[in-house]
Parts: structure tokens; sequence; C-alpha cells
């Protein structure tokens, strides 16, 4: 008992040791958001401003168009996160219920796309894009994103968990597979669709590489590049950069805070069968 409370202990200390580490950035972040110039510039840098400068948001705003980033951003994100769902509920109902030949292998090489990664099909993709004429649209920044077999793979095992005796028994009663779909696995699923949908929408938002790649004008600038205007090559402001830092996580922030645990429940009912 008592080696089962120091082993107890020790675990808390070592979590609330890493608990610090994750959490320090994002404090010397909000610290320097409300900091003055010189502050931020200082050396030691300060933990604390002395003061709340509310000031650098309204510099933020005047300096970059930081509200058109964010709803370039809130548009992009929900829209692969509304097509990832769709996408992914179908194909994995498929790969779960329905019978084909080579279903096996099909869904093998289909999960066999995760472990390549992302940097590979930069190219290819910026080329059809280009050639398609979506350079600089939502269309160029949400399209390619619209599918993925991690989706697929997750909606499957949520499932594979559902009651075979309920399937069976909608299928005596007449139904088909749309309404089975529809009145059965899409409901019966929902925390794997929280998850997923949390997963995808902030996994989007942070998305840097691609929206510069194919965006060139402000106005289809998301907020992860529209951050990157604050820093000049004459001077950079950090408390301006924090502060810009602060209005874009803000909206992730919200959405984890919302979803944190579906998601961590989620992720962990789908990795189980049965």
């Amino acid at each position: 008992m008592k080696r089962l409370s120091v082993s107890r202990t020790l675990a808390y200390l070592l979590s609330a040791v890493a608990a610090v580490f994750i959490l320090f950035p994002f404090w010397i972040t909000l610290s320097n958001a409300f900091m003055t110039e010189a502050e931020s510039a200082a050396y030691p840098p300060k933990l604390w401003p002395t003061g709340l400068h509310l000031d650098n948001f309204s510099g933020v705003l005047a300096s970059i168009p930081i509200v058109r980033f964010i709803l370039n951003s809130f548009i992009v994100s929900s829209v692969i996160t509304i097509g990832c769902l769709v996408t992914s509920c179908m194909a994995a109902y498929a790969f779960a219920f329905l019978r084909f030949p080579g279903k096996k292998i099909i869904f093998a090489l289909f999960l066999s796309t995760m472990m390549i990664p992302w940097e590979v099909a930069v190219i290819p993709n910026y080329l059809t894009v280009r050639s398609w004429g979506w350079l600089d649209s939502y269309a160029g920044l949400t399209v390619p994103f619209l599918a993925t077999a991690f989706g697929v793979f997750l909606m499957r095992q949520f499932f594979l968990q559902l009651p075979k005796e309920l399937m069976e028994a909608a299928r005596i009663d007449g139904c088909g597979h749309i309404r089975i779909f529809l009145r059965l696995a899409v409901p019966l699923s929902m925390p794997g669709l929280a998850t997923l949908g949390v997963y995808s929408f902030l996994n989007h938002w942070n998305m840097y590489l691609w929206p510069l790649l194919v965006t060139s004008s402000e106005k289809m600038r998301t907020v992860q590049i529209g951050v990157s205007m604050l820093q000049f090559s004459e001077m950079t402001a950090w408390n301006l950069v924090m502060a810009g830092l602060v209005l874009v996580l803000l909206p992730s922030l919200i959405m984890l805070a919302l979803g944190l645990g579906r998601l961590v429940g989620g992720l962990t009912a789908g990795a189980l069968k049965g």
C-alpha cells in the first residue's frame, strides 16, 4: 500500500513537471501579448507584463486583415471537416458491412496510404490543382483533404462495434443499406463522428504549408500564413506577433475545450473492437 502511494505521488509529480514544460510556451505567448514593445524585446525575457496593454490587439487588427484570415480558416476547416465526415462514413460503412471482391486487399492498400508522408504528395497535388485552375481559391484549399484514410479507419472501427443483431433485425424488417446507414449506423456512431470532426477541424485549422503554396492574395490567406505577415524585415514587434497568435489560438482552444472529452473518449473507443 505504501509502495503504491509513493508510485502514485511520483506519477503526479512527473505529470506536473510535464504540464509545466508544455504550458510554458503558451504562458510566454500570452504574457508577451499584453507587454509593450520594449518589454517583449527585453533581455533577459520577462515572464510578467507590467500591465494589460490591450492596444496590441488593436495594432494587430490595424496591421493585417486578421478577421479575414480567421474567416478563411474557419470556412476551409469547416468544409474539410464536413467533407471528411461524409466520405469517411460512407467508405467505412462499405468496408464494414458490404461484401465485394478484394475488400480486405483494397482496405489494406487504403490504410497503407497513412504511412506516406503528406510532403510526398504536395507536388503532385499542387500540379493537379494548378492544372484545374484552382490556385488561390477555396476549392484548391479544401478538395485535396475531403477524404482521409484515418477517418475511414476510425469510423469503420465504430461501425464494427455496433450490435450485429440490430443490423440483422433491420434487414429482416426490409431496410436497405441506405436506410440502415442513415437510421442506424450514423446515429449510433455519433461519438466517432464527434471525434473525427474535432480532430479534422483542429488539424486543418493549423495547416501551414499547403495554404502557403496555393494562395497568393490576402483575401485567400489563412490565419497561419497571416500571422507571419506581422514579422517585418526592418523590425519585428514581438508583442504584436504574440497578440496575433493569441487571436489565432482562441478559436482552436475553444474547439478543443468543447470537444476534448469526445476526442479522447472516441479515439480510445475506436481503437477497440467488441
